[in-house]
């Protein structure tokens, strides 16, 4: 009875103080973490200066070995607090962030945040998009190069975001500096503002809607710009993938007025994998932009451009991936070069080879 009697005052004891110290804390942790993709292009219309078309700004350089993207990343997080860093080389900061100070083309994330109550976050600093299913990272993504839509919406952001989740719902809103823009653009006082809604089901489908309201230019010229990326992510079975998505934009055609310039971008890419090392992924897009709010080709029809890759992966360790892709863009007009004549068509093969760690 003795030891009954122990066991029992033992065990309420410790239930009692489990019940004054409530549920254990995330200990503090830092990651360190680093990513490298170097690629080899060749553009059949052979540019001169070894530059693929403007409106791309990765995997930009025509016969040439180089570097898309390297980066080393430190992830701090804690029960309340997490923050990162991350700097970056390559061809990829060179020409994506070309318009910001030299000193912050090297800066892939800097941010900081802090939760405020029950899943819900504020965060502020450059951070990720929250425009696009698509990254400069190129193993996070079915095809090895981006998307024209991609390539011409904002891979980063800088400002402050509030973000509440739960096992399927994730919804955000955010104060941003501009249109991909760290520094904002001189003589702006406009603010911009994004939203992000993401549905999760089940663990096969995600579907998401993000906005962007602003106005990416001086308050002199001031155009507003009212933006929509809507997609959806489908495990279809273990092995085949299917993302289907759409981006529509609106943008006043002068400052005051009611009249408006469009353009979108329809996107369908399919992934098969064969194996945990072997996939094959196919891509078709199109990109209207016929008053060249977003790429200008001064021609009549502007920028009306269809585009096919296929390429092949091979993972042959887990944090390695080589690939090879075929792409063809036809336009409505001629707006590729090749040998001084203007032409309709571009094709052109790449390579790359990932590491991360």
């Amino acid at each position: 009875m003795k030891g009954i009697f122990l066991t029992a005052a033992t065990m309420a004891l410790t239930m009692q103080a489990m019940a004054q110290e409530g549920p254990a804390k995330e200990t503090p942790k830092i990651t360190l973490s680093g990513y490298v993709e170097a690629y080899y292009g060749f553009d059949f219309n052979e540019p001169a200066n070894h530059t693929r078309p403007s409106f791309l700004y990765n995997h930009t350089r025509h016969n040439e070995l180089n570097v898309n993207l390297a980066y080393l990343k430190g992830n701090y997080t804690a029960d309340r607090v997490r923050a990162n860093l991350a700097i970056m080389a390559g061809t990829y900061a060179q020409y994506n962030l070309a318009a910001e100070p030299e000193l912050l083309r090297h800066v892939y994330e800097a941010n900081a945040g802090v939760r405020i109550a029950n899943n819900v976050w504020v965060d502020a600093g450059i951070m990720p998009s929250h425009i696009g299913f698509e990254s400069a990272v190129g193993k996070d993504c079915f095809t090895l190069t981006r998307s024209i839509m991609a390539e011409n919406t904002p891979y980063y952001e800088t400002g402050a975001k509030i973000t509440w989740s739960n096992k399927k719902w994730t919804v955000a809103a955010m104060y941003l500096n501009g249109w991909q823009r760290i520094r904002r653009v001189d003589g702006n006082q406009t603010p911009g503002f994004g939203t992000q809604v993401v549905f999760r089901p089940g663990s096969k489908v995600t579907l998401n809607w993000s906005t962007f309201i602003g106005n990416d230019k001086a308050d002199s010229v001031r155009q507003m710009r009212y933006f929509n990326d809507v997609y959806g992510i489908f495990n279809i079975t273990d092995r085949f993938s299917l993302i289907a998505g759409c981006d529509y934009g609106l943008e006043q055609t002068a400052k005051g007025s009611g009249d408006m310039n469009s353009w979108f971008s329809p996107i369908a890419i399919a992934r098969y994998a064969f194996s945990d090392k072997i996939a094959l992924a196919g891509r078709y897009e199109y990109y209207n932009d016929e008053n060249g709010v977003i790429i200008s080709t001064a021609t009549p029809n502007g920028f009306k451009t269809s585009g096919y890759s296929l390429n092949f992966d091979v993972a042959p360790v887990s944090n390695v991936l080589f690939r090879v892709e075929g792409k063809l863009y036809n336009s409505k007009d001629d707006i590729f070069m090749k040998s001084g004549e203007a032409k309709s068509s571009n094709v052109a093969v790449t390579t790359s080879l990932a590491v991360s760690f």
